[in-house]
């Protein structure tokens, strides 16, 4: 396996974005293939961004979800982006600098060219919603010098994710994300508004008994998805807290709290989905 740690570097002065001394890495997970024996074949590859609420990285929401996708037969990459004080668009920015650096690898790695997908859990969701929304944003491209085709994803995958700013918001994300910005940019980073016809097909999956990150910020935002055309699959399970993981033993709580047995059907759905995709 292809495991290693890289650090991201961004030049933020030059975008004019102040940036602590804490610098955003990504680790790979890239199961190897062996030609000798085995056909090679290109795989889809999730770029995963965990939650935490811009405040911490949830580190179940990391390592154990790539070894997740690789028993799929996936290549998987963690991405742990900048948390505050660092402000909004520091995390928008690595993301679609990560998604460049794996197709700039779609050899080495075996990458599907048109399977990458993005996944966000919670706060990491709407990383991945930004992106989702943003990637084809002229703006964005002549600011990090990339074209924005190869920041493109192909697909996302949101898992209880932060969407909405308005009535149903998870407050405490948007403090953290846009700080001192807070009121000028509070009602432009509501993704269920940027929805548009460049944004990628999307798997959500989230619990309507979420006490933390209401059930309707999928719903707005698969709602907005619809009124696009954009095709999505949405899964509603009736129990389970916020920030499940995987539901099962191995992304559970001391306080068996985050073990969830019906909702761990999500990544076998989600699998299927990408298989559907891939045909």
């Amino acid at each position: 396996m292809i495991h290693e740690t890289h650090t991201l570097r961004i030049d933020y002065t030059k975008l004019g974005i102040a940036h602590d001394d804490v610098i955003p890495t990504y680790t790979t997970y890239i199961p190897e293939i062996y030609p000798e024996c085995q056909r090679i074949s290109e795989r889809p590859t999730v770029i995963i961004c965990p939650g935490g609420g811009y405040n911490h990285h949830a580190q179940r929401e990391g390592e154990a979800i790539a070894l997740k996708m690789n028993s799929y037969g996936y290549n998987a990459v963690v991405l742990r982006y900048s948390l505050a004080p660092n402000e909004y668009p520091c995390a928008l920015y690595e993301l679609a600098t990560l998604v460049s650096i794996v197709r700039s690898h779609v050899k080495e790695w075996h990458v599907q060219e048109n399977a990458v997908i993005i996944a966000g859990f919670s706060a990491g969701g709407h990383v991945a919603a930004s992106l989702g929304n943003l990637w084809n944003d002229k703006e964005l491209s002549e600011k990090l010098g990339i074209a924005n085709e190869l920041m493109k994803p192909d697909a996302m995958l949101l898992s209880y994710p932060v969407i909405t700013s308005g009535e149903f918001a998870h407050k405490g994300s948007f403090g953290k994300l846009l700080g001192t910005q807070y009121d000028a940019l509070v009602d432009k980073v509501s993704q269920e508004n940027l929805v548009n016809e460049h944004t990628p097909k999307t798997f959500l999956w989230h619990t309507f008994a979420d006490g933390s990150v209401p059930v309707e910020n999928s719903l707005l935002f698969a709602s907005a998805l619809r009124k696009n055309h954009i095709p999505f699959e949405l899964h509603i399970f009736p129990a389970g807290s916020h920030g499940l993981g995987l539901a099962t033993k191995e992304t559970d709580t001391k306080d068996g709290d985050k073990l969830q047995p019906e909702c761990a059907v999500w990544t076998d759905l989600f699998a299927t989905w990408i298989e559907n995709m891939k045909n």
